[in-house]
């Protein structure tokens, strides 16, 4: 493998069910607390499963009137995310040949719901009246495009679409391009708006949603835990400045941490049915592209969707690879508290990865009310672990498509 720079992680930004600053996300999840919540809508009475995890801040605020008009949802959260994460690196952008910066997103969805209301304006109201800009706000690049524009970054302009891995991909493709030399900066991470009327019944169809608690809807979604039924939809945005450590280090710039490794595989076998060996070749993979043993992992943040398949296969796939290591590593599966973020899942996973290795802290996995022997790891159940001294997290990310991407990042 040729020589690679040390990447550092210099600006975050976020906007998650969970909270809308770095310190909001962080003690939220650190407390456990679930952004969960049943749908209030009078269209939640034709779901089976009205479950949704949802921003509450108005981030179009934060945005001209007029180009907010422009954006999807879903671009409002990455432009907001991108946003912040330039702010919090702090002229990480000044001086900078622009042809040199690019930008990563990935996004599982793209503009549904602005598909979603022409398709409703259509075929449900019989109105030829779709919005002009239906397209180029739908188009699943719209995000990258926009904040690629807001910020004149004039590198390339990449989005990735593989499912519920797509932001995992855009970070891991964003840092090899800036630990090969060929950028100097890049902005990657993923942005999701899910929770549109058709995408909810979509899904809900599908019978992944998890079966609502009537007596506690917001731990309907339970990782790991043997009466786990499903998962919850989220919606979101997280982002990363990447940049060269040395880079980073010589501005005087707070580092986050950085990325050590990525890593991808192909289940190859079937369209939802995740493979205990494709999750296993992609850990195998990003701790290869990392130089690192099992034995030097500290933490896992779990891809724990709470559906009764993945869960298994996944605490199959961690002890194939990490052996009697397995047992000893605390693994956190944060999905329960801000739902499943699909495209968006793996950016605030490592962004919450980065604030727990920060803060000596293994986040917990909330609602595991019961032992399940196929999943039988140190999950962190219910509460946060304090004094955790890790210095590298794994973070899983393995999608619908049998795409599997994973991360490795270290502390500051």
């Amino acid at each position: 493998m040729p020589t690679l720079k040390r990447v550092a992680i210099s600006g975050i930004g976020v906007v998650s069910p969970l909270g809308h600053t770095l310190a909001e996300l962080f003690v939220q999840a650190r407390a456990g607390r679930s952004g969960v919540h049943l749908l209030d809508t009078p269209f939640a009475q034709r779901l089976n499963s009205p479950l949704v995890a949802s921003v509450k801040h108005d981030v179009s605020a934060s945005f001209d009137a007029t180009q907010a008009r422009l954006l999807d949802r879903f671009s409002l959260f990455a432009l907001y995310a991108a946003k912040h994460a330039v702010s919090d690196a702090q002229q990480a952008l000044q001086g900078l040949d622009r042809s040199r910066a690019g930008v990563f997103v990935g996004t599982g969805m793209g503009g549904v719901t602005t598909m979603d209301s022409g398709y409703q304006t259509l075929y449900g109201e019989g109105s030829d009246r779709i919005k002009p800009f239906t397209i180029l706000m739908g188009m699943h690049n719209a995000a990258a495009a926009w904040i690629g524009i807001e910020h004149d970054l004039q590198g390339p302009n990449m989005t990735y679409s593989t499912a519920c891995s797509s932001s995992a991909v855009a970070i891991g493709e964003a840092w090899l391009k800036v630990a090969s030399g060929q950028l100097d900066v890049a902005l990657a991470g993923g942005a999701e708006a899910p929770l549109a009327n058709g995408s909810l019944k979509a899904w809900d169809s599908l019978h992944t949603v998890a079966d609502v608690d009537l007596d506690a809807p917001h731990t309907s979604c339970r990782p790991f835990s043997k009466n786990r039924s499903g998962m919850v939809l989220g919606e979101g945005a997280a982002m990363l400045l990447l940049e060269p450590w040395d880079r980073a280090v010589a501005r005087g710039a707070t580092i986050h941490g950085e990325v050590l490794g990525y890593g991808q595989s192909n289940d190859a076998s079937h369209i939802t049915r995740p493979s205990v060996e494709g999750q296993t070749a992609a850990m195998r993979a990003a701790l290869a592209s990392a130089r690192l043993q099992p034995q030097q992992i500290d933490a896992i943040n779990a891809h724990g969707t709470g559906t009764l398949v993945n869960d298994a296969t996944e605490t199959r796939a961690i002890k194939a690879l990490f052996g009697a290591h397995a047992a000893r590593v605390p693994i956190s599966a944060t999905k329960a508290m801000h739902g499943h973020l699909l495209g968006a899942a793996g950016a605030l996973e490592a962004v919450l990865s980065l604030l727990a290795l920060k803060h000596r802290v293994a986040l917990p996995t909330m609602h595991l009310q019961h032992s399940d022997p196929e999943c039988d790891l140190d999950y962190v159940p219910n509460q946060a672990r304090e004094g955790v001294a890790a210095r590298t997290v794994m973070s899983n990310s393995f999608a619908f498509g049998g795409a599997n991407a994973v991360l490795v990042l270290g502390a500051a």
